[in-house]
Order: C-alpha cells, then sequence, then structure tokens
C-alpha cells in the first residue's frame, strides 16, 4: 500500500503530517491502523472484567453481560477520542502527529489486584484511580524533558519486561480455559489449548509469510481464525452470538461517572507512578514516528503535546468508565512500513474506533469470542511485551553497577509477584502496591541508578557468580 502510494504523491508530502491522501486511500489506511491495534486496545477491559468476577465464566444474563460490554465499549471510544487529541489537538495538547492512542497495558498489574475478585464494587476506586492519575500524567507534560534523566533504558527496560511477565500468566491461564477453579475440570485440556494454537500459528504465519495489512493485522485474523475454528468444534455457538447482539443496544451514549468514583490512596499512588512509566514510553514512540515517517527528530512541543493528549485522555477516560490510554508502538512500526505520515489518516481510524465505541452491539460480539482464542493472541501479545523490555535492554551497558540494579530490583519485583502472601501482613494500600511487583521493582531500580555512584563498577574485578563477568555488551550508556 506504500508503494502505490509512493507512485501519486511526491516524497515531501508523504512526510509532511498535515498531507491528506484521497480519501480512497485515507480510508483504507486509517482502517489498517485501527486492525494493528484493535485486539490490544480491548483485551485490558477484557482482563480486567475476569479479574474483579464479572467477565468470563461470570452470569452473564445477571451482572456480567452490560459491564463487560461497557468497559469494552468505552476502550474503543476513548482510544479514538485521545487519538483525536493527539491528530488534531486542543490548545497545547496534542503532537499533530499520526499517534494512535489505546488502552495500556502497562497499567493491567496495577489494576488486577485493586479489582481481584471484587466486582463491580471496586470500579469506583479503579476509575478514581485513572482519573487522579490522568491529570498527574497531564501536568507532566510540563517537565517530561527533566524527568526523562530518571528512566534510562536500565529502568524502562526492566519495568517493560516486569510488565510482561506479570501478564504471561494471564495469557497461559485464559489459553487453558480460564483462571483455574475446583469445577472446572476441562481446564487445561487438548480442545481448549488447541483454539489458542490455532490463534498462535495463524498469527505467525500471517506476520512472517506475508505483506501489508495482512501482516499488520496479524493478530486480529488470527483471533478471527480462532474463532471460526471454536465455532465449528461448538466452542461458542451462533445462538450465544445471536442472542449476545439481540441483548445488546444499537446505540449508548457514555455515561459519566456510571459506576462512581473513590479516591484510594494504593489506586492513586499505583496510576501516578505508572504514569512515569507511559511518559517515557510517549515520548520514545513520537521520536520513532518522526524518525521513521519524517527523517528528523521530535521537537520539544511535539513531546509535550503527546504528553499532555496521553494524561488527558486517560483523565476524560476515567470519568466514564474507560481505562489509561497510551501511544501504541505498533502503529509507529505502521507508518514506517507504509510511508504514509498523515495525521489525517490516523484521524479517519479514530473517528471508526469512536463509531465503534457507541454501538454495544460491537462489544457485545468481543464478549462471545471464547477465552481460549483470545488466550492464543494474548500469548503472542503479551509474549511482545517481554521481548520489548529485552530489546530496551539491550543499550544498557553491562557493567557490574548496573547488573546488581537490575538483579536485585527484578529478584525483588518478581519475587513478589510470584508469592504475595510474603508481604500479607503490610497494611492493605502498601500489601497491594506490593504486590504488583512493578511499583517496588521500578521504584528500586530508580532508586539505586540514582544513588549508587558511577564509579562502583570501576577497577572492580571480583567473578560473579556463574562466570558473567558483567562486561559490556553495547556502547550506549545506563547512566
Amino acid at each position: 500500500m506504500g508503494d502505490r502510494m509512493t507512485d501519486i504523491a511526491t516524497p515531501q508530502q508523504l512526510r509532511d503530517p498535515n498531507y491528506m491522501p484521497g480519501l480512497h486511500k485515507a480510508v483504507p489506511l486509517g482502517i489498517q491502523h485501527v486492525l494493528a491495534m484493535f485486539v490490544s486496545n480491548v483485551t485490558p477491559a477484557i482482563i480486567i472484567a475476569g479479574a474483579a468476577g464479572f467477565g468470563f465464566g461470570s452470569d452473564a444474563g445477571a451482572q456480567g453481560f452490560p459491564d463487560m460490554t461497557y468497559l469494552i465499549q468505552m476502550s474503543m471510544l476513548f482510544a479514538g477520542i485521545a487519538t483525536l487529541f493527539q491528530t488534531i489537538g486542543l490548545g497545547p495538547v496534542g503532537a499533530r502527529l499520526p499517534i494512535v492512542q489505546g488502552t495500556s497495558f502497562a497499567f493491567i498489574p496495577i489494576m488486577i489486584p485493586l479489582v481481584a475478585g471484587q466486582g463491580v464494587e471496586a470500579l469506583p476506586a479503579l476509575f478514581g484511580g485513572v482519573l487522579v492519575g490522568g491529570l498527574f500524567h497531564t501536568v507532566l507534560a510540563m517537565f517530561i524533558g527533566r524527568i526523562r534523566f530518571a528512566l534510562p533504558p536500565l529502568v524502562t527496560g526492566l519495568v517493560v519486561t516486569m510488565i510482561g511477565l506479570a501478564l504471561v500468566k494471564v495469557g497461559i491461564q485464559y489459553a487453558a480455559g480460564g483462571v483455574p477453579a475446583i469445577d472446572q475440570p476441562e481446564y487445561g485440556s487438548l480442545l481448549n489449548w488447541s483454539a489458542a494454537l490455532v490463534v498462535i500459528f495463524v498469527t505467525l504465519g500471517l506476520k512472517f509469510f506475508t505483506r501489508g495489512m495482512l501482516s499488520v493485522s496479524a493478530v486480529f485474523l488470527g483471533i478471527i481464525a480462532g474463532y471460526l475454528y471454536a465455532l465449528v468444534v461448538g466452542m461458542v455457538s451462533i445462538d450465544g452470538i445471536l442472542t449476545s447482539w439481540d441483548r445488546a443496544a444499537v446505540f449508548q451514549a457514555p455515561v459519566p461517572f456510571k459506576y462512581g468514583l473513590e479516591f484510594s490512596f494504593a489506586a492513586i499512588v499505583g496510576f501516578c507512578l505508572m504514569a512515569f512509566v507511559s511518559a517515557v514510553e510517549t515520548v520514545g514512540d513520537v521520536s520513532g514516528i518522526t524518525k521513521g515517517g519524517a527523517g528528523r527528530e521530535a521537537t520539544d512541543k511535539e513531546i509535550e503535546g503527546a504528553t499532555y493528549a496521553d494524561g488527558l485522555g486517560s483523565a476524560v477516560a476515567g470519568v466514564f468508565g474507560g481505562f489509561p490510554n497510551t501511544s501504541f508502538s505498533q502503529n509507529v512500526g505502521l507508518i514506517a512500513m507504509t510511508g504514509v505520515m498523515s495525521r489525517h489518516v490516523v484521524t479517519i481510524g479514530a473517528l471508526f474506533l469512536i463509531l465503534c465505541g457507541f454501538v454495544p452491539k460491537v462489544g457485545a460480539v468481543i464478549r462471545t469470542v471464547p477465552i481460549e482464542v483470545l488466550g492464543g493472541g494474548v500469548i503472542v501479545m503479551f509474549g511482545m511485551v517481554v521481548a520489548a523490555g529485552v530489546s530496551m535492554l539491550s543499550d544498557v551497558n553491562w557493567n557490574r553497577r548496573n547488573m546488581v540494579i537490575f538483579a536485585i530490583s527484578l529478584s525483588i519485583g518478581l519475587g513478589l509477584q510470584l508469592d504475595p502472601k510474603a508481604v500479607q501482613y503490610l497494611p492493605d494500600t502498601l500489601r497491594i502496591l506490593m504486590t504488583s511487583g512493578l511499583l517496588p521493582a521500578a521504584a528500586l531500580a530508580i532508586g539505586l541508578n540514582l544513588l549508587l555512584p558511577d564509579d562502583l563498577s570501576e577497577g572492580s574485578s571480583d567473578p560473579i557468580s556463574g562466570g558473567l563477568a558483567g562486561h559490556k555488551t553495547s556502547p550506549a550508556a545506563a547512566e
């Protein structure tokens, strides 16, 4: 598609964010952006609903159906609205670049302990945290250039890796049939795994053996293939799909404070701390877009505007029952692939998302996707999060100082994740923050990186257990 565009538009036009291709090309390009991020965007809502106890496996006729459908609906609607903040802008808000916003994976490890098994009663505190965290994120825009020094690749790579490691368990559980329960004898059955494996293999096949839109939307198409397989083997029925479709309204506007708002200290601290990570991720995405699409560095104004849009989009979403938004990295690569830098193309994709967000029937159909099918896609997506973290860590100068910081932060963070009962006697607020694993790991990495002297590794030749000598593997430093 990018090659066909270059036959018509000049290179200068393709690099111009204000360039508008003809609608016959702009619309497919915009939908392509939506397909690249669609599954990733709605997955957090499904995971949080399941963790709270009104998602998969709940009584769809009573509480689970409307609430889960609404959360999916808001994920689409406010991803579109936050994207418009970026592409069209509002005063200082927005980079005026082709940045696609979507529901952030980074906050999932924070949200799961806040809602675990508590049903919709946990949502007011959750959305209170989203609102305050979004406002805090907005304030960060004024200082984003000054705080980047505290988040080098050593810290950001560790945090992103921890996010992925915290979520891979969810992918395996979904692929095996959902969160294991005593009354779930089919958990881990060959039938359940077969649906997940169909998604994984179709996704891999499309990603590596096709080009263009097929490759970009590989996860989305893999989910569809798994869905069709589930229909054939009887894991989902046409009647069930039609029932969900019939029960959902044709149109529903978002409801402000639908679940109310509560301001929990644990939620506020968790969301505010993760806002730092999300802000730095957005800086990287903005830089990637301007380099890949326009061959230049991002300006300070663009970086600040993008961070403002991140925060405002998240805060507004929290008012209506949506989750934190951030820039989506997969769409950065899509811009480099198509060669089209037009922000108006992404605006068209945002309008499509907003349209879907006003139609509950879309969320109702998504809800009928078997959890095993979703598990296959989730395994791929969360595995890629871990891979992205490892890629960031490749830029670290692995001297003794940085290895110690990484080792201690990872050990404590991952250990608390694996055994939450280790801190069961802490006060509730502190326990929730600690058992996320992510926050203690990030806090340790940031603190140790700022406090430990750079000369800690100079002149040191003590052997490291296992024969690792801490040799420098990359010219990039981690200071």
